[in-house]
């Protein structure tokens, strides 16, 4: 009996020092605008309750180009303090060889995700990355002031600056001398390649580069379309959206002071929001398009995953949070409180989610005009390549040249940067 006895508290000692060890000290990063980061913690906090591990947030900049300079920091360091990094769609070429591969850990859930969004994070047959939630822009636009000067929603760029200059005029002779036309992200950053990305797109002026590597930039259909957007600023567009990102532009949207406003779904809950002045007040429709010969209207392709550093300390529970992020669960908490897009394909047919955010269901029209940064094709310079595009859009917005000139500059760079890479 006494051996016994012993037996069996030995193993419940193993037991407890088993479980023990099995709970572990994870770090995330976030640089989550809005109520992103609030949403981020309740998350972690029933993860938490749920495996008994820990979990720090660690805040970075808003600004993605801001972000990635410090992943590419730490990573090239090995850091291992950092054991979950939560991921734009554009890294994925870029940060493979720093993160773990998740293939075999996600086999039971990866048919669930969008095919293509799922092969954005697919880097030589190795899974990066698990897709959080997907992301494409759309036109927020103010239905009060459309219908009573009874406008209707723009659906190409030039309808859209006299739609906004017209109501813009208006209100602010009635006494609103805040109101602007449209706003934006104008600041020298990656949002800035998305913008004017759509913009070039839509007026039939190429991806800056093709899917096969063609520098394709230096254009007139893309030349006419940036000109066209430098025309904007101090006229329907306040000076200072040359310094706008998400954060700013939705500001003065959703203090009422803007007609149209191009921002991603994040922005259309919080909009909705009791402190906000246009809460219930617009709508969201697809991005206009150009007037050039394959004008079209277009969305640059967004989205957020999480990888798992290879540094990390703690890989099986790292592994374990950035399934539990992924998840259709959390993935439907987000689209409830967030309006994020889910890349889960049974989401969109919620019934929860249609009830509450019925936008969700009616992005899908924005979804298929989504295009995507030229990030496979430019491969590791993606990073490179949108700065230097961001910067000649940039000039060309603030009146340093006109967008030929600079885009020509840009394609000279370009090459430059490419040789016999891509």
């Amino acid at each position: 009996m006494k051996l016994k006895t012993l037996l069996v508290s030995m193993m419940a000692s193993v037991t407890l020092v088993a479980g023990a060890a099995q709970a572990a000290e994870l770090s995330i990063v976030s640089g989550d605008t809005g109520n992103g980061l609030a949403f981020l913690r309740s998350q972690l906090d029933r993860f938490e309750a749920e495996t008994g591990h820990t979990v720090t947030v660690v805040p970075m900049p808003s600004s993605t180009t801001d972000q990635f300079g410090q992943y590419r920091l730490w990573l090239a360091a090995g850091n291992t303090d950092i054991d979950v990094y939560q991921t734009d769609v554009i890294w994925a070429p870029q940060l493979a060889d720093q993160f773990l591969d998740l293939t075999e850990a996600a086999a039971d859930v990866v048919d669930q995700h969008f095919p293509s969004i799922i092969e954005s994070q697919t880097v030589d047959g190795k899974l990066v990355a698990l897709p959080a939630f997907t992301d494409a822009p759309a036109l927020y636009y103010r239905k009060d002031l459309l219908e009573k000067y009874g406008k209707e929603v723009p659906t190409t760029w030039s309808e859209l600056e006299a739609t906004a200059k017209e109501i813009m005029d208006a209100e602010r002779a009635a006494g609103n001398s805040e109101m602007w036309g449209f706003v934006f992200q104008g600041n020298a950053y990656e949002g800035l390649t998305c913008d004017a990305l759509e913009w070039v797109v839509s007026n039939g002026g190429g991806q800056i580069v093709e899917p096969d590597g063609t520098i394709s930039i230096n254009n007139e259909q893309a030349a006419a379309a940036i000109d066209r957007a430098a025309g904007w600023v101090g006229t329907i567009a306040p000076e200072g959206v040359l310094g706008y990102m998400e954060e700013e532009s939705r500001g003065v949207w959703q203090l009422g002071n803007a007609v149209f406003h191009r921002n991603w779904p994040y922005a259309y809950s919080l909009g909705n929001g009791d402190d906000s002045a246009v809460k219930g007040l617009f709508d969201v429709a697809p991005l206009p398009m150009g007037d050039g010969e394959g004008a079209r209207s277009a969305a640059t392709l967004g989205g957020w995953n999480v990888a798992v550093s290879k540094y990390s300390q703690d890989p099986e529970a790292a592994i374990e949070l950035a399934k539990f992020l992924a998840s259709a669960d959390v993935q439907k908490e987000r689209a409830l409180s967030q309006s994020n897009l889910p890349t889960i394909e049974a989401l969109y047919d919620d019934a929860d989610i249609a009830a509450a955010q019925p936008i969700i269901p009616n992005w899908k029209e924005i979804f298929q005009n989504a295009v995507p940064r030229p990030s496979a094709p430019t491969k590791t310079d993606y990073n490179e390549v949108s700065s230097l595009f961001w910067s000649a859009v940039h000039d060309t917005l603030s009146g340093n040249g006109s967008a030929a000139e600079n885009l020509e500059i840009l394609e000279a760079d370009l090459q430059d940067l490419k040789g016999d890479a891509w």
